[in-house]
């Protein structure tokens, strides 16, 4: 059985859209906010899948 990652980090996302790590960071921080979530909660894959449309397999993929 594989086991992979739940939580996303700013590299990730940085690898998954292109963007820069700030930029990354910042819209980690806007999911949090829209989630109603603590700024040292995690951010799991399928809560970034659902708020930025793209398939949670696809995310997978780059983990």
């Amino acid at each position: 059985m594989k086991l992979s990652r739940i939580c996303i980090y700013p590299k990730d996302v940085q690898r998954i859209t292109g963007k820069s790590e700030k930029t990354s960071r910042r819209l980690l921080q806007k999911i949090r906010k829209s989630l109603g979530k603590e700024p040292h909660q995690y951010i799991t894959t399928e809560e970034f899948a659902k708020y930025t449309g793209i398939e949670a397999h696809l995310i997978q993929n780059y983990l």
